[in-house]
């Protein structure tokens, strides 16, 4: 009895303490549920904050982008001064990207985002203050603002003066007030890429930290995705602000004599710079209110904690030895650093890549002032197409790429091949822009004689024998459009004598020049701004956008696999180190100096410059189309081409490391396909943390 009771109590004690210890595992159960839960809401909340975030920043170098020419104009600067403001958001984020990549994630993340969201913020408000303190837009014109004006000006007369309107020049050198204003613009620009730089490293590595890493590839997708938007929305509104007048609200506009197909249109690009402005300071606020950390789900298991408490008192008993290791972990980098440059594959890589990075950049960056320059199309035209013709085939390029990649579980070396094989498929149809160009513009005294005759640049003077008395200013550039056809420079040299209307209805009459060029004429006007483009200009426009769609989708579809083959043909253990020295070499030596001197080519191109009362020289007016064609698609095909040279001899050290029977291993075979899983994610990573530039030349 004795015996049954004790093993009666004992298997008691053994269900009360069974109960118990249920009771415990349970408890811990819901408190990791509801840490679960409130984790997954925190990092939701993150994720959207962060996503905002790649809009705002994207959709602000969209801006930039697509105000370039517009800015130009109304700075006075030159393509190569244009070119060096916009190449300095990249020269500020690689001034603080080594800080912020080795001492940002020690601090609270979310808000050191949070600041660089509002340094964004400012930047974007910096570049639009010009427009404040400017003054108001002024351009040279003879054509009268005011209707009651009853003065009878003959531009062919001696002495004559112009009455003032917001729009028109003011007369004189000591009114002129010589404007560095634009180097405001590449303030506002340097401060963007400074608060630019924390977003990608710190906001990945967050979600990295606290989310499941089957979700992570979901999240970055996720980012991706929305960065895509930004540039297109960003294009879309440049579209819309190049529209309307740079002075809109503060000047009636009833007085602005010219039109967006003019080469003096400014339009309301600092309109587009506030509302950047404005998204970027929102984007930051939610992140001052995120936690510095969240509990990843098994964090709260007691062995875990146990572990992480030892290694912590580990690291607290021997202060003495953090000295040494400083110094060790320095020689190791220098020694990881040597063995990442000594590897033949990623130096050839990286060598072929900054041929191409330059190319890219030369080419997106003055893109659309192509379009405007070569088919007379106005900016408001030249931002549409971009948005919705490159940018809709890139993030469809993007997409099959990493879908075929992934369904045919592609190895590293046809990877290279598709790689290769469809970027130079894509340099083979983009051959085409060189072909379907226009003629240049029929203006006297610049591209053709004032008989109508084709002449080389600068062989013919400005003024002829039917001018030759009217004593035309040389530095003006008041164009019209006579009715023969042929644009004069402005109503002076066309010889004209006599004005009726006002306005817009300018129109200039008894013009000597129009009526020698063409005897048979009844009247021999001229009416305001450039005579329009043939309808073969406008056919060849629309063959160019055709064949930019289709080059930009191959780019795209080719340029997917080239961030998994550079990750794969370094050691593992380099693999950081590897990305961030290939990005610090793109940005430093392609990010910056390849808008420059691209802008120094287009401006040979140059045919007449705009130039002030003293003298300066402004923005260029006019440009001779044939030359810029050759110049510019030249640099980029001369860039481009020898890059695929250095991609065959990358491919053969593929083929020799990874070929043969060792690709054909199972062993090999389960690493490519553990490879493209990586892939799914650090490719989506790599895209989403470029700037907007970067975003187009990835690919």
């Amino acid at each position: 009895m004795k015996v049954a009771e004790s093993g009666n109590v004992n298997g008691a004690v053994v269900e009360t303490k069974a109960a118990d210890l249920s009771k415990e595992e349970e408890g811990p159960k819901e408190l990791t549920a509801r840490t679960k839960t409130s984790c997954c809401k925190g990092l939701k909340a993150f994720l959207a904050a962060l996503a905002f975030t790649y809009f705002s920043k994207v959709f602000s170098g969209a801006m930039m982008k697509s105000s370039f020419t517009q800015m130009e104009r109304r700075f006075g600067i030159s393509s190569s001064t244009a070119g060096f403001m916009d190449g300095s958001f990249e020269l500020g984020n690689l001034l603080v990207i080594a800080f912020v990549s080795y001492f940002g994630a020690k601090f609270h993340r979310p808000r050191v985002i949070a600041l660089g969201c509002f340094i964004m913020s400012l930047g974007s408000f910096l570049t639009a203050m010009p427009h404040f303190f400017m003054g108001y837009y002024k351009y040279e014109t003879l054509s009268r603002g005011s209707e009651n004006s009853t003065s009878n000006l003959s531009p062919c007369l001696l002495n004559q003066t112009v009455p003032e309107s917001p729009g028109m020049s003011v007369s004189g050198c000591a009114k002129e007030v010589v404007s560095y204003a634009w180097i405001y613009v590449l303030m506002g620009n340097l401060l963007r890429g400074i608060g630019e730089t924390p977003i990608t490293p710190l906001g990945i590595s967050y979600l990295d930290d606290f989310s499941r890493e089957e979700d992570a590839p979901f999240y970055i997708g996720c980012l991706h995705t929305i960065g895509m938007i930004g540039p297109m929305a960003g294009f879309l509104l440049g579209s819309l602000l190049a529209r309307l007048y740079v002075d809109i609200g503060f000047v009636d506009l009833d007085t602005v004599t010219i039109t967006p197909t003019d080469s003096r249109w400014v339009g309301a690009w600092w309109l587009g710079f506030l509302i950047a402005g404005v998204f970027n300071l929102i984007s930051g606020i939610p992140f001052c209110f995120l936690p510095k950390s969240l509990e990843k789900e098994g964090a709260g298991d007691p062995e875990k904690k146990k572990l992480e408490s030892h290694a912590d008192e580990s690291h607290i008993q021997k202060p003495e030895s953090q000295r040494g290791a400083r110094f060790s972990k320095l020689k190791e980098f220098f020694t990881s650093l040597k063995r990442t440059l000594g590897n033949r594959m990623f130096f050839m890589l990286l060598c072929s890549s900054l041929l191409q990075f330059n190319s890219f950049i030369g080419y997106l960056t003055y893109s659309p002032k192509y379009i405007e320059q070569q088919y007379g199309q106005p900016a408001s035209k030249s931002n549409f197409v971009t948005a919705v013709t490159a940018i809709p085939a890139v993030c469809l390029g993007v997409f099959l790429g990493g879908f075929i990649m992934k369904k045919y579980k592609i190895g590293i070396v046809a990877a290279t091949k598709m790689a290769y094989v469809l970027s130079f498929l894509a340099f083979v149809i983009s051959l085409f822009y060189l072909v379907v160009g226009c003629e240049n513009r029929t203006v006297a005294g610049l591209t053709v004689s004032y008989d109508g005759q084709a002449v080389a640049q600068g062989a013919t003077p400005l003024s002829s024998a039917c001018n030759l008395n009217c004593n035309c200013a040389t530095n003006q550039w008041d164009p019209v459009c006579g009715e023969d056809g042929m644009t004069y420079v402005s109503p002076c040299f066309a010889g004209c004598k006599a004005v009726t209307g006002s306005r817009k209805d300018t129109v200039f009459q008894n013009c000597s020049c129009i009526e020698k060029g063409d005897s048979g004429l009844r009247n021999s006007s001229a009416v305001l701004g450039e005579c329009p483009r043939t309808d073969s200009c406008s056919r060849n426009f629309i063959y160019y956008a055709v064949i930019k769609t289709v080059a930009s989708f191959f780019y795209a579809l080719g340029g997917t696999p080239f961030y998994m083959i550079m990750i794969r043909c370094v050691d593992p253990e380099l693999k950081s180190l590897a990305v961030g020295l290939y990005m610090l070499v793109l940005r430093a030596l392609a990010g910056i100096p390849a808008p420059v001197y691209f802008g120094a080519v287009i401006d040979r191109a140059c045919l007449k410059w705009a130039s002030s009362s003293c003298g300066k020289r402004g923005a260029c007016m006019l440009y001779d189309a044939t030359v810029y064609r050759h110049y510019f698609f030249g640099l980029t095909f001369v860039l481009r081409a020898p890059s695929y040279l250095l991609g065959i001899v990358f491919f053969l050290f593929v083929k020799k490391h990874f070929g043969g029977k060792q690709a054909d291993s199972p062993e090999t075979k389960r690493k490519e396909d553990a490879l493209n899983g990586e892939t799914k994610l650090n490719g989506a990573e790599h895209t989403a943390g470029l700037s907007d530039a970067e975003m187009d030349t990835c690919i």
